[in-house]
């Protein structure tokens, strides 16, 4: 056999399933490419994009979602980024030093919290995703219009709803 790399990992393992009998090393193929991709591509983000600029992918995640879906309590936070309950509260502690979040009460229960962007936040998630997605035009560039669009339907209806997979979802 010759020297692997990644993607001749992949064929190969989806050869040697079809020898051993396995049913649909086509599912494993999938999976397995569609893992790497994600992995290669949310490197390239957080190496060239936000580690440089003190932040981690996760503490983007964050910020981006605060952005776009406006102040909410940490528990759809880590909804809304996949992230746990857990990792959000860490990661929320040190956006708040950095003056970038803020935490109010929350309107309905004075027990509760909500988490916002402060000003200076603003200012860093506009500034990040302008370079962000300089980086997502560059890979998406690869993809026609029409391409891009048929893979977002494709990854769609593979996670979407389905409960008969029962997948397991970070809450």
């Amino acid at each position: 056999m010759s020297e692997l790399d990644f993607w001749s990992f992949v064929r190969e393992a989806r050869d040697r399933l079809t020898d051993a009998g396995y049913a649909d090393p086509g599912a494993t193929e999938l999976l397995l490419t569609l893992n790497r991709a994600s992995g290669i591509v949310t490197y390239d983000l957080e190496s060239s994009i936000h580690r440089p600029a003190g932040r981690s992918w996760s503490a983007f995640r964050i910020l981006y979602v605060l952005w776009l879906a406006g102040a909410m309590e940490p528990k759809r936070v880590a909804e809304l980024t996949g992230l746990t309950r857990a990792a959000v509260s860490n990661l929320t502690g040190g956006l708040v030093d950095d003056g970038l979040v803020c935490r109010e009460p929350a309107p309905h229960d004075g027990r509760s919290v909500r988490l916002g962007l402060t000003p200076r936040g603003v200012e860093e998630i506009r500034t990040l995703f302008a370079a962000q997605h300089e980086r997502e035009q560059a890979w998406a560039a690869a993809l026609s219009p029409a391409e891009q669009h048929v893979l977002v339907t494709l990854l769609d209806k593979l996670v979407g709803a389905r409960d008969d997979v029962a997948p397991r979802l970070r809450h």
